[in-house]
Parts: structure tokens; C-alpha cells; sequence
């Protein structure tokens, strides 16, 4: 089934930051992005471009919401108001009302039961990001979460998800959208690592060699959150940029990790 058919994929990735000058250079320097400016239409809305093609956004964060720098992700939907209205009915809460975005689609924000915050977008022109599972692309979309139960049910009712089990253990509970190859996003049961940690959304970019983007991180001012390690899957690390908006890295093999 064509990506684009898959109900409520992960569509879109945007960064909100203090200083989207500098976290041009930083994403530049780490994985080649270069900028392209929307213009005074979009209040300075930054597209992040990837082989020609656009990969990432970037929101200034003005220090008026509150919010604090980070990655948020979107998932697709075909109609942002039914989508809202069911992540209501199940048990999520509206944190940023339908909005157009001129004839680049329809957008909103919306915190499921467990607190994670998640973007939605129904596509008008811009169809979200021109490439995957690549080098300096996302490679995996991951939802941390303190209720796994309700998540489950909530992406599923709220957004369609064709959920499937990977490992239902007390010691690693996690279930993908779409099965094995062909899965795009998993949830894990965080209840009993994240302490105070809210529940949340993350990005992982595909990385060529995952140690030498640590050092080129830290090289041009980002900080070490995660140290690497191996998994069956990759080699994976988390990152924070310096503006302090965190991030994950998948390399070498750019699968999903687990």
C-alpha cells in the first residue's frame, strides 16, 4: 500500500525553536538541509530542504505560548475537523484549533490522554516529506508513552491506525503502525522508564555513521542526550540542538529501531 494511503502516517516534522537562524546552520552543518523562507505570508515559517525536496519546518518559537523548543511530529488525516472531533471523543484535548495554511493544507495540534502533543495535517499542496528512510531523512517516528492502553486505542479510533503487536511483555510492550517492513511509527509502553517525563512524540533522522554525527553535533554546539548504542536494529543516539530541542539519529542501516 502507497505511503500516501496509510491512515494517519507521519506526514510532517517540524522544529519549534527560539533561534531558526541558528538552527539553520546547526541542521545544515549536521545533515546538509539547506533553508528555504516562506515569506511575511507564513510569519517567517522555515522549510528545511533535503535533495531538492522539502524534509522538515521550522516555527519560531517567541517565547509567547509557553512551549518550550522541541520536534513535533504530524500525522496525515483527510479531514482535520473529524479528526479533531475524534481525538475528542477519545479522550484527547485540542491544543491548537483548525487552521488553513493557505493552499498548503489544513492543520491542527492535539494532546492525547497520556499528554503527548501531535500535529495533524490534511495536505493541500504541500504533501509533507519528500523522502524516508534515508540519509539526513526521518527514518522513524516513535510515540513514548505513560498509558499505553489508551494510546493504542486513541491512534487507532483517532486517526485509523492499523496497529500490530511487536512485544507485549512487562519488560518491553511496543506495537507498530503497519507490520513488520512496512510498519512507519511505533508506540512503547514508557510507564515504567520516564518518571516525571511527560509522554511524547519523537523523530529519528537516518545517519550514516552515528558516532561521527555525535561528534559533529557536539562540534557545532548541540549536546549528547542519549550516548549511542546498538540495537538490532541500527545504531541509535538522542540529541539535543542548542536551543536544547531534542532529536534521535538511526545508523547505519536505517530501519526502524526497537
Amino acid at each position: 500500500m502507497p505511503l500516501s494511503d496509510v491512515p494517519g502516517h507521519p506526514i510532517w516534522v517540524e522544529l519549534y525553536t527560539s533561534d531558526p537562524e541558528a538552527a539553520s546552520q546547526f541542521y545544515a552543518r549536521l545533515f546538509g538541509w539547506t533553508t528555504e523562507d516562506a515569506g511575511p505570508d507564513y510569519g517567517g515559517y522555515l522549510t528545511f530542504q533535503h535533495a531538492g525536496g522539502p524534509i522538515a519546518g521550522c516555527m519560531v518559537n517567541d517565547a509567547t505560548t509557553g512551549g518550550v523548543n522541541s520536534w513535533s511530529v504530524y500525522l496525515e488525516t483527510n479531514s482535520v475537523e473529524d479528526t479533531v472531533r475524534m481525538a475528542e471523543a477519545n479522550g484527547g484535548q485540542i491544543s491548537i484549533e483548525p487552521l488553513r495554511v493557505g493552499d498548503l493544507g489544513h492543520m491542527a495540534f492535539v494532546t492525547d490522554p497520556a499528554g503527548a502533543l501531535v500535529g495533524i495535517w490534511q495536505p493541500g499542496t504541500m504533501e509533507g516529506v519528500s523522502a524516508r528512510a534515508e540519509t539526513g531523512a526521518p527514518a522513524w517516528f516513535e510515540l513514548l508513552t505513560t498509558d499505553y492502553p489508551r494510546a493504542l486505542e486513541f491512534y487507532a479510533n483517532a486517526f485509523g491506525w492499523d496497529l500490530h503487536t511487536v512485544s507485549d511483555t512487562d519488560e518491553f510492550r511496543y506495537s507498530t503502525l503497519g507490520r513488520d517492513e512496512d510498519a512507519l511509527a511505533g508506540v512503547m509502553d514508557a510507564s515504567g522508564f520516564l518518571g516525571a517525563a511527560p509522554s511524547a512524540w519523537s523523530v529519528y533522522f537516518g545517519v550514516d555513521d552515528t558516532d561521527a554525527t555525535l561528534a559533529a553535533a557536539e562540534e557545532a554546539g548541540g549536546s549528547v542526550v542519549r550516548a549511542a548504542e546498538d540495537s538490532p536494529y541500527g545504531r541509535l543516539a538522542e540529541l539535543a540542538d542548542p536551543q536544547g530541542a531534542r532529536f534521535k539519529i538511526l545508523g547505519p542501516n536505517l530501519t526502524r529501531p526497537a
